[in-house]
């Protein structure tokens, strides 16, 4: 459903910034956010009585998240933001996911883009490189997670900021553990105590399963690391789909369904979807993103908790995160980082978020995240915010979409048993060679 940038996007907003630069000169920001932050030419004299009052400035603010149904969380922080800067007026506008991306292209090649927008993690770094985003200057960032800001820096410069974040973690069934009289997972476990415990609870009926982790190409990036590989080299110039850790991750996957069945076929699925299978009870541990928890409280009829996702020789988990950033071009840049820093690290727009129950504010204020850790099922939410320490995020390059699409076509045919993982994966390289061209 995420579009992701063209080679003919790059281009196209190298030549923008070309034409940028030598037809265009940025103007200065009409208004500073606070008067503590206004330029010293401006700013009340030590006999003033009254601070001046800051100069109205419009800016506007493109999003996809809220289309989901959070178009009023989103006006209810602008709300409480304009109240803290009325000053500042925001603009908001919110665009389906399957048409955002391609409405920012045309915006930004044709320079109508708006002052500050909403970023997913796929298409930052590419943006980023192409001069589209500006850096990150002039705001408090104290109150962000440092993991979380990592995600959003390219050679070392901030150009976003974490909006909101969501992983994944081991949620498993207690009850299954219990019949099996083994220990609960533990944020020490390795992919070797996940197989030994699936092993166990499908010896517990021939409809139990122990585990569930489809050979998918989002699985398969994220087990790669886990067992010390990645797809490309360290500088991004060769991939590495077939190296030896990766054929090692990707064997661990489809043996579990080909050989010791602990993870059901899908013939042995019967079109049963993997969140339906573990409320029904059937299935041991399921590793899957946080914003599971609501549905699981409310489907399933058994205790369950969650763990810190496994991993072999390091740790590694999916990390999802969207970004605010500011449009290079924009005239207002002093007000749109204003705004974005207010909307992704303020304790009030944290806790109107946390209220709604729109994914979590990326933020270290462990008093306004308290009210999520409170929340119960899972008792064990801290093991969320353990997981920061380990995320991985795919790798992003132009032709992202067609390398995602050769190496899943191949994984599938490896976890249908019809071609041996390592052929699949020599067959990913060797596509992916012929077909993109890095650096």
């Amino acid at each position: 459903m995420k579009k992701r940038l063209s080679a003919v996007l790059a281009c196209c907003l190298a030549l923008l910034m070309v034409l940028s630069a030598c037809g265009s000169q940025e103007s200065e920001p009409s208004a500073a956010p606070t008067a503590a932050e206004s330029d010293p030419g401006t700013a009340p004299s030590a006999e003033s009585s009254e601070e001046p009052a800051a100069e109205p400035v419009t800016i506007t603010y493109c999003n996809f998240n809220s289309s989901g149904g959070n178009e009023e969380t989103l006006q209810r922080m602008y709300e409480a933001f304009h109240e803290e800067y009325p000053n500042i007026t925001v603009e908001i506008e919110t665009i389906a996911i399957d048409d955002y991306f391609t409405q920012m292209q045309t915006r930004i090649v044709g320079g109508t883009a708006p002052d500050c927008f909403e970023m997913n993690i796929e298409n930052f770094a590419a943006y980023a490189n192409m001069g589209v985003l500006a850096p990150i200057e002039g705001v408090d960032l104290s109150g962000l997670d440092e993991t979380a800001l990592s995600a959003f820096t390219v050679d070392g410069v901030q150009y976003g900021l974490p909006g909101n974040f969501s992983n994944v973690v081991l949620i498993y069934n207690k009850d299954l553990f219990d019949q099996a009289d083994l220990e609960y997972p533990t944020s020490d476990w390795t992919q070797d105590d996940v197989q030994a415990a699936a092993e166990a609870i499908r010896a517990l009926g021939d409809d139990i399963y122990g585990y569930y982790q489809p050979l998918t190409y989002n699985e398969f990036y994220k087990a790669c690391a886990q067992f010390g590989g990645s797809l490309l080299n360290e500088d991004r110039t060769e991939f590495t789909i077939n190296s030896p850790e990766n054929v090692a991750a990707a064997q661990m996957m489809a043996d579990r369904v080909l050989v010791t069945n602990v993870q059901p076929t899908a013939e042995q699925m019967g079109g049963m979807g993997d969140w339906d299978l573990f409320m029904s009870g059937r299935l041991g541990m399921i590793p899957t993103g946080i914003w599971a928890f609501n549905t699981f409280a409310e489907g399933c009829d058994f205790a369950w908790d969650i763990a810190v996702e496994p991993g072999m020789e390091q740790k590694a988990t999916h990390f999802f995160s969207n970004a605010c950033v500011v449009n290079e071009a924009s005239e207002n840049k002093d007000a749109a980082m204003t705004w974005i820093t207010w909307l992704c690290s303020s304790p009030t727009a944290a806790e109107i978020r946390i209220e709604a129950g729109w994914d979590l504010p990326a933020i270290n204020d462990e008093e306004v995240l308290a009210s999520y850790l409170d929340l119960t099922p899972p008792d064990n939410r801290e093991a969320v915010f353990e997981s920061l320490d380990y995320l991985v995020v795919p790798p992003v390059i132009e032709d992202y979409a067609l390398m995602s699409d050769i190496i899943g076509q191949q994984l599938e045919a490896a976890a249908a048993g019809t071609v041996s993982v390592q052929e699949a994966l020599d067959e990913a390289q060797a596509q992916c060679e012929a077909q993109i061209t890095l650096g």
